[in-house]
């Protein structure tokens, strides 16, 4: 008989300690947590909703909607997958088009509103990693990157690929994230930017007929080329282009242990660095925050304007692997969606006297309760829980 229970195999007097801890840990209500049955992947708001609700991506091969204002249905689940799902994003047609990228090399899609299958978009050679929509003209366009260290771009419509972008000069790891830069994008042509295992960040041109890697001279060295944003040591895991701002900056996070900020004004040189201490899966920035988080668990706030640490929040007891801002009708930032490894679902406020609230509260002693013991549902193999392990821990050195 398999079994998926780690105390089942051998394991380092660390590996021990960290399972012991995290299980000690596993019981508070920090973020008042919705707990579901299989490790998170990624999260994006559900733009039918946005100051409640994000569609997270599970392990277990789905995508569920979670909406915080009515905690106890997560019953809302597209369904189709029979590997992990790691990332997601909505787009197509009137924003009404969820996709996922899984482990079986596919994106695949639903109607939003009644969870009917669409089109499987098929044609990368290892994990989909990234998912991102844009318009071209009048095309609606997904981009896709994977594992496979390539970037396709899809008509929506008919399923076609378009193009494949690659680096062919420095040679480009597996795709960790890809973000539309509207600031830069025209109606006939999309810039995008990417993340990759490898510490470069590069920047794309997408035509209907063709795409380039935007080359350019070093902002201080002209007559030098530059192909790629090169201020990371090692994999940069998340970028965010910073809406609430003036000049719409890159923030990145890195597994290098910052985040930064990359001035567009600059040429996307670094002008701030915020040093979280550990692998920054995620970063989310507000006019007064910037919010980091990843490996340690922990949920680090800063303020923008001094860049000192303000807080740091305890509640998930495994890699933290989304942030996620929850939105009022004017777009405004209202609260801090979480998700992560340990298949909690939290939520943060984003006022001083809120956090300062969950703080004072942290620092409570934990009163244990007793739980029932549940059977998880699609729980990974022992082999695909080490392939995940690997993944997450072994990007950077790849």
């Amino acid at each position: 008989m398999q079994s998926s229970d780690p105390g089942h195999f051998f394991e380092t007097d660390a590996e021990q300690a960290t399972r012991q801890r995290r299980a000690a840990k596993s019981g508070n209500k920090y973020g008042s947590p919705i707990v579901l049955k299989s490790k998170i992947l990624a999260a994006v708001l559900d733009p039918r909703s946005p100051s409640s609700t994000v569609l997270v991506a599970e392990s277990a091969g789905a995508v569920r909607r979670v909406d915080f204002n009515d905690p106890e249905n997560t019953k809302t689940v597209y369904r189709g997958p029979t590997t992990p799902v790691s990332c997601v994003t909505v787009g197509g047609p009137n924003n009404g088009t969820l996709f996922a990228g899984t482990w079986d090399k596919s994106v695949w899609s639903w109607d939003l509103d009644s969870k009917t299958p669409g089109k499987m978009y098929i044609g990368h050679a290892d994990f989909v990693k990234a998912v991102v929509c844009a318009k071209l003209g009048r095309k609606d366009i997904l981009i896709s990157g994977g594992a496979d260290k390539k970037i396709i771009v899809w008509d929506i419509g008919s399923g076609a690929r378009l193009h494949t972008l690659k680096d062919d000069v420095i040679n480009m790891l597996s795709i960790q994230d890809l973000v539309v830069d509207h600031a830069a994008s025209t109606e006939n042509e999309i810039s995008l930017i990417s993340a990759s295992s490898d510490p470069h960040i590069r920047r794309w041109k997408i035509r209907t007929d063709g795409w380039e890697q935007v080359v350019e001279e070093l902002p201080n060295a002209p007559g030098t080329e530059r192909r790629t944003i090169l201020e990371h040591e090692t994999t940069v895991y998340k970028l965010v282009l910073d809406h609430d701002g003036d000049e719409v900056d890159l923030w990145t996070s890195s597994g290098d242990g910052t985040a930064k900020c990359l001035s567009r004004i600059k040429n996307f040189i670094c002008e701030d660095s915020f040093h979280h201490g550990d692998h920054v899966r995620a970063v989310a920035v507000t006019d007064q925050w910037v919010i980091t988080a990843g490996r340690d668990e922990d949920i680090k706030f800063w303020d923008r304007a001094s860049g000192k640490l303000y807080c740091s929040l305890l509640g998930h007891y495994d890699e933290v692997t989304e942030l996620v801002l929850l939105r009022n009708a004017n777009g405004s930032a209202e609260r801090l969606c979480s998700v992560s490894i340990d298949g909690t679902v939290r939520v943060w406020p984003l006022v001083k006297a809120g956090l300062d609230a969950v703080v004072e509260e942290q620092k409570k002693p934990v009163v244990e309760e007793k739980k029932e013991e549940t059977k998880p549902e699609g729980l990974l193999s022992a082999e695909e829980e080490a392939e995940l392990a690997a993944l997450m821990e072994d990007d950077d050195e790849e």
